[in-house]
């Protein structure tokens, strides 16, 4: 039987005031420390339940089981990437490859950053840039809780978190600030290295 690594919090690739005053420290030690450490506490615990019930031949919690490894899973994976999205030297815009690929897929950066902010304006969890492999294209998605509205084989490239307790402690319920302060800290960097990982596997 395979040995399952254990999911394990990841640190932030930065100090928790770095982001300041766009996004503050109290905000990040909450936000990593509380609510990231509880998804992966709750996809720990899921995956023990299903490794349990596999062992027991009883699988009528299976299904709830498989339920929260979704939800947890897809909370821990994309707030990994919001992290690696960020930086202190981050702001400005996409340049390279990324950029042209933007404005080849959405018409201009502008017609991007429009449809984006709508997307965080309309989610009830997540914006999300990904790469579509299938139409070879990047796409914006809306996406409720963490798992509701995803692209079956797109891959997130930028992922911006608007559940309420990424933002309301510093700017209350104006997202649209928060939105804007995030892109301020958005490592361009980090989201080219992800594209460019992505796309190169089916073009």
């Amino acid at each position: 039987m395979s040995e399952h690594s254990h999911p394990e919090l990841p640190d932030l690739p930065y100090d928790y005031d770095a982001l300041e005053p766009h996004i503050s420290e109290q905000v990040l030690t909450w936000h990593h420390d509380t609510h990231h450490q509880g998804y992966v506490n709750g996809l720990e615990a899921a995956e023990e339940t299903l490794a349990e019930n596999r062992a027991a031949g009883d699988f009528g919690g299976s299904g709830g089981a498989i339920r929260n490894v979704t939800h947890n899973g897809s909370g821990h994976y994309l707030h990994t990437l919001f992290w690696e999205n960020m930086s202190a030297n981050g702001g400005g815009e996409p340049e390279g490859d990324l950029r042209e690929r933007i404005e080849e897929d959405f018409g201009s950066y502008e017609g991007w950053k429009g449809e984006f902010e709508a997307a965080a304006s309309a989610a009830g969890g997540w914006a999300l840039l990904v790469y579509d492999p299938v139409a070879k294209q990047l796409r914006n998605l809306v996406v409720d809780k963490h798992d509701q509205g995803a692209l079956w084989g797109s891959h997130p490239i930028l992922a911006l978190d608007v559940w309420e307790h990424s933002y309301y402690y510093d700017y209350g319920p104006a997202r649209g600030d928060f939105v804007d302060a995030f892109f301020e800290v958005v490592d361009w960097d980090h989201v080219a290295e992800q594209y460019a990982k992505v796309s190169s596997r089916v073009e």
